[in-house]
């Protein structure tokens, strides 16, 4: 494995971002960010073998932080929404930042994905790690986190978090990397496969409301592959509501979901140990500039955030995110890429 290390530009506050590439022996890599802990590209072999980039982003550290919808960032201390923007935790009310309608996205105003972390090269990994302080975004606890990423021989791309603090406090940690295994242009023509036979209710916020849905019968059930374009514009309320799709599955086991190009005849595998996955087809991705001056707008990506189902903070019988006191927490996701 190949690790090199260069520089990825200067915020305006005289920051300097720098950038982390691993690559195999099969040429495959992938670049993360110290800023955000950010994949910022990742290129695996299409059918004839030539390589795509195959997850959206910026060429600029200014863009990154700048431009937002969290491209390829690692989100915390909490993925997706708290309804109200508020917890109670141990008889303590804890007030968010509202920085999605009224409610709380993504970690608030400065979350996971604005912050630096720390870069250490771990044998054939790359792990990075921060504090987050007590009071961070008015959470609780000295939070120490540690995202590391594993590139393998066979083009899977490991992402590992840990986390441990000293109070207890929510935790729910992803990474918000938005795919096209076209390379360009939007992936409606991408067939999607989902294992599960449920998903999670969204209200005109995209907030989860509590009640879980059966996907038989609706344009919600991917059981077996098919495009993502297919229902996507299907007149029932979930959808108007979001646009597309932005709503949490219930995963029916590890192996959670398999995204295939026909164009490019990549195909991506997505496993984790985790219960629900956020499937969101890139609705709100305003019209815009990325990488290599591509053109990018809704539904040029397709997110699949491995997470706890949203909002478990103040909905009875979802999986709790509470991480307790010196409970350590440890969870993985993997996106295992081939061709056929």
């Amino acid at each position: 494995m190949n690790i090199t290390s260069t520089p990825f530009g200067t915020l305006l506050d005289g920051r300097v971002v720098t950038a982390y590439r691993m690559e195999n022996a099969v040429g495959a890599s992938v670049t993360i960010l110290d800023y955000g802990a950010t994949v910022q590209s990742l290129r695996v072999p299409r059918r004839g073998g030539s390589l795509v980039d195959v997850v959206l982003g910026y060429d600029s550290a200014q863009e990154y932080a700048e431009r937002g919808d969290y491209l390829g960032a690692t989100i915390g201390r909490v993925g997706n929404r708290i309804g109200g923007a508020a917890f109670s935790l141990n008889g303590v009310r804890y007030a968010l930042a509202q920085n999605d309608g009224k409610n709380h996205l993504h970690g608030g105003l400065k979350g996971f994905d604005k912050q630096f972390w720390a870069p250490a090269q771990q044998g054939d990994s790359l792990v990075f790690t921060r504090r987050s302080p007590d009071g961070e975004e008015n959470y609780p606890g000295n939070l120490d986190v540690s995202v590391r990423f594993v590139l393998t021989e066979r083009n899977e791309l490991r992402i590992v978090y840990d986390a441990l603090s000293d109070k207890d406090t929510p935790v729910n940690l992803t990474n918000h990397s938005y795919f096209n295994l076209n390379g360009g242009g939007t992936v409606l023509n991408h067939l999607l496969s989902v294992n599960a036979e449920s998903f999670c209710e969204a209200d005109s916020g995209c907030l989860t409301t509590g009640r879980i849905l059966p996907v038989e019968g609706t344009p919600f059930d991917f059981r077996k592959a098919k495009a993502i374009g297919q229902d996507i514009h299907a007149a029932v309320e979930q959808l108007e509501r979001a646009k597309g799709y932005d709503h949490n599955y219930c995963l029916s086991g590890r192996e959670a979901a398999v995204l295939y190009s026909p164009e490019t005849g990549i195909e991506m595998r997505v496993a984790t140990d985790l219960p629900g996955m956020q499937l969101y087809t890139a609705n709100g991705l305003s019209p815009r500039r990325g990488k290599g001056k591509s053109a990018y707008g809704p539904f040029f990506g397709v997110c699949l955030e491995t997470q706890l189902h949203p909002n478990g903070m103040n909905l009875w019988g979802f999986p709790s995110p509470v991480l307790r006191a010196g409970q350590p927490m440890h969870s993985e996701t993997a996106y295992a890429f081939s061709v056929r």
